[in-house]
């Protein structure tokens, strides 16, 4: 099902006349809170292209920064040199795209202010931006000020209940199907009522009826799901012309980081956001730009000056993190991209030729590269932490974990379940939502009946169906039901006793007394959650292992109440929901375990290791068969984005590169040879073959 791009008044807007900020050095110079403290970092600490960068203050700015060329360092240089030269700190907006990314800008510019109280620029990822406007503004498109934000889990739970009230069957279209369908038309701003239009086949026009019943399930619900956080942004602005200017004189200077990973509702709340004055400074690589399948355009990068006239074109193109001979690899394959700005990488280190390994099948890649990583932490002392091992799709990693058993070689295989994906942890956070929210109809259906309390499944589908034929709430409903006995008065008695404790408690949060913690761990001691562990898990040490994963939830909420002025349960359940969401490696401490990362290439994007093993380089891995589908389509963008990942690849390794592929695969119970990928044809001037490695080598 294509989605084509709707109309938005937002493009193409015609740049305004020079914008004569205090940026400029008109100001009246920078406030206490945002003096440079002493001893912090200057100017001089920049080379030229990034001084370039950082000391543009006014108009339209594209910096492109290659791989390990420093663009986090340049955009808060250029933060701080905008509050020297007088910008108050809270009038600068600095977006980018993971909660990782905004705690290390937010860090690096506490160099700069110190940590002394006073008036900081907002460092957020988009979701958290549009988070805070919609908590000003959504009660104007009807949505209730204390909206509840979904996560997958709970959009799977919408999607099913959705496609079963149309009566359509998981054969015709399942719910994490219709959910993918629904996220590309919200991310391109196709509301509900337009998604006909954009259907072209049955399975289309099933998505299209789908995505109405569940959005009007949400809405019902006063939810929003995570695509929703931009799209209602974005439909604020373009329709209610007073709330875009409130939210356009917050801010008078603009910068977005990755800006290659922009999609089409961000772009439109950018550009919305910057119409006035036009100061806009963006950051990004479209050789990086690796996301399409997540809606990212890397359109937006390539075409900035069309949607910006006269905008600022800066290069960063000094690598600090690869050697010489990395950089030729990374330049050699990515100028094969045709729909791509012009640059060059240039490094500053030395270091080994990249090996190309060819082996004979996907079992002896696997034993040959971890005999080599075994050899290097036994015998030479390598860090097992300076060792990544990426590939393309997630099957690949089975055999290389094996191996790294086998030889006892410590590993961690990145992207496991979330903390926010545990069963404790939801049913946990689902009765946090209904406490803020009671209209949540997903998160009550989830924790009606747990812990067991006499509420069965049948009643609760009886009762439900009931609500859903009156356009009521189950709450509503029960007395109905009890006079019709449809349930019985068991049933009804504790459903009653379920809500008296649940308005206990939601008042109870509300009251602003006491600690929301300690409410918590009354409220999760007064359900008997234990009681639920000990049905779920036998084994005493499970058991222990799920009780504490509950003292971490005490734990988190009291952790932001520490960290809160005014600490409120909506605004935790935000910041727990826009964490959860971010699965970017690196969110807690593992990052830094003694353990060789095991990771697809999508995960490594933004990180680096001493030694990478790029494993699997093989036509239908790397580039990917669906790739290659739609090349043969007459979609060549999709290779390129494929090659780009490979580039990114590439660029992770800091010193040393060894890239591998099998020369034959099983699939299928049977085997079947494999041909090199493209990419490595592309390289060869560069590394020449190689032949396969000896036995013992």
């Amino acid at each position: 099902m294509s989605v084509p791009v709707p109309y938005s008044p937002f493009l193409n807007t015609p740049a305004p006349k020079p914008f004569s900020s205090s940026a400029g050095g008109k100001g009246t110079g920078a406030s206490a809170a945002g003096s440079p403290r002493p001893g912090a970092p200057t100017l001089k600490d920049l080379n030229t292209s990034q001084l370039e960068a950082a000391v543009t203050l006014e108009g339209p700015l594209l910096v492109l920064a290659g791989a390990g060329t420093g663009k986090t360092r340049v955009i808060t240089y250029r933060m701080a040199e905008l509050i020297r030269q007088g910008v108050e700190p809270s009038r600068i907006l600095s977006v980018t795209f993971t909660n990782k990314a905004a705690k290390e800008m937010a860090e690096r510019m506490s160099h700069f202010q110190g940590r002394r109280p006073g008036s900081r620029p907002l460092i957020s990822t988009f979701h958290s931006l549009c988070v805070r406007i919609l908590r000003d503004e959504i009660e104007t498109l009807g949505y209730p000020k204390k909206f509840v934000i979904y996560d997958r889990g709970d959009q799977e739970s919408a999607a099913r209940k959705a496609l079963r009230d149309i009566k359509v069957t998981d054969a015709a279209l399942r719910p994490a199907d219709l959910l993918s369908q629904i996220s590309r038309w919200k991310m391109v701003g196709v509301l509900p009522e337009l998604a006909t239009e954009y259907a072209n086949d049955d399975r289309g026009f099933l998505a299209a009826s789908g995505y109405r019943r569940y959005q009007q399930s949400l809405r019902a619900s006063g939810a929003v799901d995570f695509d929703d956080l931009l799209l209602l942004t974005a439909q604020l602005f373009e329709q209610f012309p007073e709330v875009l200017a409130r939210q356009q004189a917050r801010f008078e200077q603009v910068q977005i980081d990755e800006y290659q990973d922009t999609n089409e509702m961000q772009f439109q709340i950018v550009a919305a956001l910057v119409k006035p004055h036009h100061n806009i400074c963006v950051v990004g690589d479209d050789d990086q730009s690796i996301y399409g399948w997540r809606g990212a355009e890397v359109k937006h990068i390539l075409s900035f000056q069309h949607h910006f006239p006269g905008a600022k074109i800066v290069r960063l193109q000094d690598n600090y993190r690869c050697t010489t001979e990395i950089i030729r690899l990374a330049n050699q394959l990515v100028k094969h991209n045709h729909g791509r700005h012009d640059k060059t990488l240039v490094a500053h280190k030395e270091g080994p030729t990249p090996a190309i390994k060819p082996y004979a099948d996907e079992q002896t890649e696997a034993e040959g590269v971890v005999r080599e990583i075994n050899y290097l932490i036994k015998e030479l002392n390598v860090p097992p932490q300076d060792i990544a091992i990426l590939f393309r799709t997630n099957e690949q990693p089975r055999l290389f974990e094996t191996e790294l058993r086998r030889v006892r070689v410590p590993y961690l295989l990145v992207g496991g379940q979330s903390f926010f994906d545990r069963k404790e942890v939801r049913d946990v956070m689902a009765y946090l939502k209904v406490l803020s929210n009671p209209q949540d109809e997903v998160s009550l259906l989830r924790i009606i009946n747990t812990p067991t309390r006499g509420i069965s499944d049948a009643a609760v589908e009886k009762l439900l169906n009931r609500a859903v034929k009156s356009g009521r709430r189950i709450w509503d409903v029960i007395p109905d039901a009890v006079a019709e006995k449809e349930i019985t008065q068991k049933t009804a008695k504790a459903i009653e006793s379920f809500r008296q404790m649940m308005t206990d408690f939601q008042r109870r949060f509300g009251s602003q007394q006491g600690s929301l913690a300690e409410t918590l761990q009354t409220l999760i001691h007064d359900i008997d959650y234990e009681s639920e562990i000990e049905k779920q898990y036998k084994a005493a040490d499970q058991q222990l292992a799920r009780s504490a994963v509950l003292d971490e939830c005490v734990t988190a909420l009291r952790e932001y109440e520490q960290r809160s002025s005014r600490p409120d349960l909506s605004e935790f359940l935000d910041q727990t929901s826009l964490n959860g969401n971010d699965r970017e490696f690196g969110e807690d401490n593992s990052f830094e375990q003694p353990a060789v990362k095991l990771m697809t290439l999508h995960s490594a994007k933004g990180l680096e290791f001493p030694r990478v093993y790029l494993v699997g380089l093989e036509e239908g891995l790397l580039p990917h068969k669906r790739s290659i589908t739609d090349e043969l389509e007459n979609n060549p963008s999709a290779i390129e984005e494929e090659r780009r990942l490979a580039y990114v690849g590439i660029t992770r390794a800091k010193d040393v590169l060894t890239i591998s592929y099998a020369q034959t695969r099983m699939k299928w119970g049977k085997r079947y040879k494999c041909k090199p990928s493209r990419f490595l044809v592309e390289m060869q001037r560069v590394i020449g073959e190689q032949k396969p490695p000896a036995e013992g080598e």
